[in-house]
């Protein structure tokens, strides 16, 4: 018996600060900028998190959306595209330097060549007022104008190669559902979609999380290789997750993603308080690929060695499973 589970990347601003002496937080464009302004520093946290085990990291481009690009990088449309391009290529090139090296335990084994994802924030992000924390813009936005502001990016990821799509830390239902849309365009990409909650119940915008994630998966099964919650209190995970699998039944199972922060609090007003770096790291790991998840990392504060760790969990859990 075998389980195939995914180890994800983590926090790329953490990691990225290691690598780079300019400030990263407060920044519109966050770790974006530093596609322009120091791309080596992008390549070297990729990286990082390969050489610590992760399966699948993602693109530098949770904060680069086309228009956030332009108008904070005071470039063009032409522009913004081509640094969108230029981040998968400096996820692909840490892959293929990955791949060759002498010290690759995973070396000759083809089928696990780690993938890259292509990271799409969702619209609060752009805004840069903390709305990603609380989703209220749902309900002013039309879903069209978040189909039209998500195209760009999506579409310039796919034509870059990306191996699938991050649709993350979404934090209202109404822009689920638009990336849903959206990603019919575009009937051969696949994607996993993460949500932005408040606790152990709820999305940001106040709705209940398992009734929108099942509901999302099953309206396209096809393209969404998993669904789940992304910077989260590693605290809430269970409870949220909890149930989703319960049936036992495969044929309806759903595949969960799982990426927390370290830790921390969010405030009535959106704002984030984090955890210190050196806070401990206890994540129950076992008792979340029990409940169905098959792709798990780390978000905010969890750096390479984070990453490591989870790797060893995993591998140990799935040698138990294999030996049963």
């Amino acid at each position: 018996m075998t389980t195939t589970v995914k180890i994800l990347d983590g926090g790329f601003s953490g990691q990225l600060s290691r690598h780079v002496g300019g400030k990263i937080d407060g920044d519109p464009l966050w770790t974006a900028r530093f596609l322009a302004t120091d791309p080596d520093a992008v390549y070297a946290t990729h990286l990082d998190f390969l050489r610590a085990g992760a399966d699948v990291i993602e693109t530098n481009t949770y904060q680069a959306s086309v228009p956030g690009l332009t108008r904070y990088l005071n470039v063009s449309e032409r522009e913004s595209l081509d640094l969108l391009a230029k981040a998968v290529s400096l996820a692909r090139k840490a892959v293929d330097v990955y791949t060759r090296e002498a010290n690759n335990p995973r070396k000759s084994r083809n089928d696990i060549r780690p993938t890259v994802a292509g990271s799409c924030g969702p619209y609060g992000a752009y805004l840069h007022d903390s709305s990603e924390y609380t989703g209220l813009y749902g309900k002013s936005v039309s879903r069209q104008e978040l189909i039209d502001w998500h195209r760009p990016r999506v579409q310039a990821l796919l034509d870059a190669g990306v191996d699938l799509l991050a649709l993350e830390t979404i934090p209202c239902v109404e822009e689920a559902e638009a990336l849903l849309e959206l990603l019919r365009e575009y009937p051969h990409a696949r994607a996993w979609l993460s949500f932005s909650c408040r606790d152990g119940q709820l999305i940001a915008d106040g709705s209940v999380f398992q009734e929108a994630a099942v509901r999302c998966y099953r309206a396209s099964p096809s393209q969404i290789v998993a669904i789940g919650v992304n910077c989260v209190d590693p605290r809430y995970v269970t409870p949220l997750l909890k149930g989703i699998n319960g049936s036992g039944s495969s044929r309806d199972f759903v595949p969960l993603i799982v990426y927390p922060n370290r830790g921390g609090s969010c405030s009535e007003t959106g704002g984030w308080t984090a955890v210190p770096d050196d806070h401990s790291l206890n994540l129950p790991i076992s008792e979340w690929l029990n409940m169905g998840v098959r792709y798990i990392g780390g978000c905010c504060k969890i750096f390479a060695e984070d990453v490591k760790a989870i790797r060893s969990e995993v591998d140990q859990y799935r040698a138990k499973i294999a030996a049963m």
